[in-house]
């Protein structure tokens, strides 16, 4: 039995998001029909995090048990070979030791947000940014943004239906750039809570459109109160781009003294949300 480490990319457009559910295809059903094809067994894999329907990623993490010991182009090959049409690919596959867990050993997760920020609709971008006809000032969201970095009870931007036993998250970084029409909103985090950064991201919308004061902005964060949030911005604009964790021979070495997924794998399920 050995364990893989991939890094995945796909528009998650046609998706019901990255998770199985009953009522579309995910991309977790993707990627394990195509892995399970050309290794002859049934597989499960984990990921960093669980990204919503219409949400995309360019660094999401997985990981996966297989039978044999394939070497690492073959499983990153294979798997693509067998994942076509479908707008999933895998970059990379590595061996991992087998206390790397690609939920649970993650120490950062890393987003960035799309504004097409023009009057005229997007053509090429459809469905991969928020088209925001209005100007926007950046400056003013950057302002606004820097309000929430830091560790804050969260209530004001989480999903009535997050199931983390906390609001209470450490926002490392939080920052916006104007890139010609496009303005970009960073998060990084540990973890996130349930709709935490598409509901930020409407909530800095608000400032950058003149609407709403960065005062309003720290204001509805200390509220502590669902309501106090500005729109949710739409998923279409939202990339997980990236996860952190530390190196591979530190975890080989906590693997000794950690249960093998099992109940810390169903905490991190509540604790590491999508964003």
């Amino acid at each position: 039995m050995a364990r893989y480490k991939l890094i995945v990319e796909y528009d998650g457009t046609p998706y019901t998001g990255w998770q199985h559910q009953t009522n579309g295809r995910s991309v977790q059903e993707a990627v394990e029909r195509a892995i399970g094809r050309f290794a002859g067994h049934a597989v499960r894999i984990h990921c960093a995090g669980r990204t919503d329907s219409g949400v995309h990623a360019t660094h999401q993490v997985v990981h996966v048990d297989l039978e044999k010991d394939w070497r690492s182009d073959t499983v990153r090959d294979a798997t693509n070979a067998h994942l076509k049409p479908e707008p999933v690919s895998i970059l990379a596959a590595e061996i991992v030791p087998e206390a790397f867990n690609a939920r649970i050993s993650a120490v950062k997760r890393h987003y960035v947000y799309r504004i097409l920020n023009r009057r005229a609709p997007a053509a090429l971008e459809q469905n991969r940014v928020w088209h925001v006809a209005w100007r926007l000032d950046a400056a003013s969201m950057q302002e606004a943004a820097q309000h929430l970095v830091g560790r804050h009870d969260f209530t004001t931007f989480r999903a009535a239906e997050c199931q983390a036993n906390s609001p209470i998250r450490t926002l490392d970084r939080l920052d916006v750039e104007r890139i010609g029409d496009e303005i970009r909103v960073y998060a990084s985090a540990r973890s996130f809570l349930h709709h935490q950064v598409r509901s930020i991201v409407g909530t800095l919308e608000r400032a950058g459109a003149g609407r709403w004061s960065v005062a309003d902005v720290k204001a509805a964060l200390d509220a502590r109160d669902r309501s106090r949030c500005g729109p949710m911005a739409p998923s279409a604009g939202l990339y997980l781009i990236g996860v952190d964790y530390p190196p591979m021979d530190e975890l080989a070495d906590q693997g000794a003294h950690r249960p093998r997924d099992g109940g810390v794998e169903a905490k991190a399920e509540q604790d590491d949300r999508k964003g």
